[in-house]
């Protein structure tokens, strides 16, 4: 749809992408990307940060895939999707919305950090790029936190 509200979002998940299958088949990854703003105070001359969001997303087919084996817990990353809103019932009988983005493409931020991208196949024949697992980031001491 042309008037869906796109979005990119740059920080750090916060577990291991859950990776499924729906009943069909298809493939599903669910992920947290949390983002914390920071500005620099000039009276007390330090850097604060401030509310972190928390952005569920969820990525669909060979882009799942490639998630599951390339992102971490901690990986920090760019992520652009679209964004929508649902209502769903709790179990307490309460009504509640969540935002959810629902990703297109995603990669690591290379900000402070390097990849090493291999090249796949999928199965619809589109050619992606996908960053090998414990490569993308040279360990978890040089995981960027925004």
């Amino acid at each position: 749809m042309s008037n869906e509200t796109t979005l990119t979002i740059r920080g750090n998940l916060t577990a291991d992408p859950e990776l499924r299958s729906t009943g069909s088949g298809k493939r599903v990854a669910n992920f947290t990307i949390a983002s914390t703003p920071r500005t620099f105070n000039r009276q007390s001359k330090e850097w604060e940060d401030g509310p972190t969001l928390f952005q569920r997303c969820t990525a669909w087919g060979d882009l799942a895939e490639h998630i599951s084996q390339s992102l971490r817990k901690g990986s920090a990353a760019l992520a652009v999707g679209r964004l929508s809103q649902r209502d769903y019932q709790a179990k307490d009988g309460s009504t509640r919305t969540v935002t959810e983005l629902t990703v297109d493409d995603i990669g690591p931020s290379l900000v402070r950090a390097t990849a090493q991208v291999t090249r796949t196949q999928g199965a619809s024949g589109f050619q992606g790029h996908t960053a090998q697992p414990g490569q993308e980031f040279g360990g978890d001491d040089d995981q960027p936190e925004f």
